[in-house]
């Protein structure tokens, strides 16, 4: 906190309210859209939402896209409403953040191109990294160790 924060904490005139103010915050929703009727519909229901400053929509990747003052867990919500259709937070991130993009799980056929499903799943940790031992018998009789077992 700096000098400025706190001398206009100091001298705040305003009517007392402790209230945080919100932060500014992108909030990617997927959300199905298949024609430009749908699309319509999905912006009109969050564009009179207040603290919105901006609303895209990317209906090939079925994205929604709101920038503004807004909590995710509210926009999710009135879009649902609004719409009745079926709606989740983005759950894809880009192919090259995750360490084994292709395995059971996160891979998902319904991805967007270049996309995987975002999963903190703790059990696919084992893919990471192998340990020593493991690593060391499957070494042993590999082609390219030249001091392997010669017996087939």
């Amino acid at each position: 906190m700096g000098a400025l924060d706190h001398l206009s904490n100091m001298f705040d005139c305003s009517s007392g309210n402790d209230k945080k103010h919100k932060q500014l915050q992108t909030v990617e929703i997927k959300v199905k859209i298949d024609c430009e009727g749908c699309e319509r519909k999905v912006r009109r229901s969050v564009e009179g939402m207040k603290g919105v400053s901006s609303v895209s929509i990317e209906p090939k990747q079925h994205k929604l896209t709101v920038i503004g003052y807004v909590e995710p867990h509210k926009v999710v919500s009135r879009v649902t409403h609004r719409t009745g259709k079926k709606v989740e937070l983005w759950p894809y991130v880009p192919y090259d953040v995750v360490a084994h993009p292709y395995a059971q799980g996160v891979y998902d056929k319904k991805a967007p191109a270049g996309y995987v499903r975002y999963d903190q799943d703790l059990s696919m940790n084992h893919l990471a990294r192998a340990n020593s031992t493991e690593v060391r018998y499957t070494t042993a009789f590999s082609d390219e160790n030249t001091g392997a077992c010669a017996i087939m």
